[in-house]
């Protein structure tokens, strides 16, 4: 019987997590998850993993040689940008077929207030304008990176995010530790006891962490969206677990 074809997914999010089992249901088939270990206590996924960097683009491509990778399925987070963009670049210098599943962002509906902002850093410059005062209060939920762009506003931040943010942070700010998925009835009490002016967040997608768009809805509350990055040209990409297995198959079948 011939080796198996080791695939590589690059995990962490629950799409990653979902891939991973369905390609360890596969006949000839040796799945590698690879988590990047920013999070302490990660979730983990079927079969084999890894945990840590490659060294940048050139570290996953010698990677990819050396452990005879044959596809690379990217199910990374939609802001994981670097990440991406090093898979696109590594899986062309080593001639491996890549794959991004990248779940759908959010869409606004009927009674949603929703400002766009392109980074974190446009969302903390449009936070003035949405509160009232030094005394508003926002519910920050973009996670542990680039916290220092909202650190000059003078306002009473809620932060959720899975582990402990580094410095700076807003002077006024209550660290919520708390990991996903939430749902409707927790996410009511929240804004119940904060009673924010503005949530922020990014367009992450998914339902795991959409019952609080839900509540802003029912309370009113303004909304600060970041948009997700664009993925890196040319590559191949589909929005869920199913169409991602089967399009790496695809390529592997070739």
């Amino acid at each position: 019987m011939s080796d198996p074809r080791t695939v590589l997914v690059l995990g962490g999010t629950t799409e990653g997590r979902a891939a991973a089992a369905a390609l360890s249901g596969v006949d000839g088939v040796r799945v590698v998850s690879s988590l990047a270990g920013a999070v302490r206590s990660p979730r983990l996924p079927d079969g084999e993993v890894r945990i840590g960097g490659f060294g940048g683009a050139d570290g996953l491509a010698a990677h990819l040689r050396a452990e005879r990778v044959a596809g690379v399925l990217d199910a990374t987070h939609p802001f994981a940008a670097r990440m991406t963009a090093n898979a696109a670049a590594a899986c062309t210098a080593a001639g491996v077929p890549l794959v991004v599943l990248r779940r759908p962002g959010w869409t606004a509906g009927p009674g949603d207030r929703w400002h766009r902002a392109a980074s974190v850093g446009e969302a903390a410059a449009a936070l003035p304008a949405l509160l009232p005062g030094r005394d508003g209060r926002v519910l920050l939920t973009t996670g542990r990176g680039g916290l220092a762009s909202f650190a000059p506003v003078d306002a009473a931040f809620w932060i959720r995010a899975v582990d402990p943010p580094e410095p700076p942070l807003p002077r006024r700010h209550t660290l919520l530790l708390d990991r996903g998925p939430f749902h409707l009835d927790a996410e009511r009490a929240l804004f119940a006891e904060i009673r924010p002016d503005v949530l922020v967040t990014k367009d992450s997608g998914g339902a795991a962490t959409a019952p609080k768009l839900a509540v802003a809805r029912e309370r009113e509350v303004p909304v600060v969206v970041v948009d997700r990055p664009p993925l890196p040209a040319g590559v191949a990409h589909a929005a869920d677990v199913d169409g991602a297995v089967a399009a790496l198959l695809g390529r592997l079948l070739r």
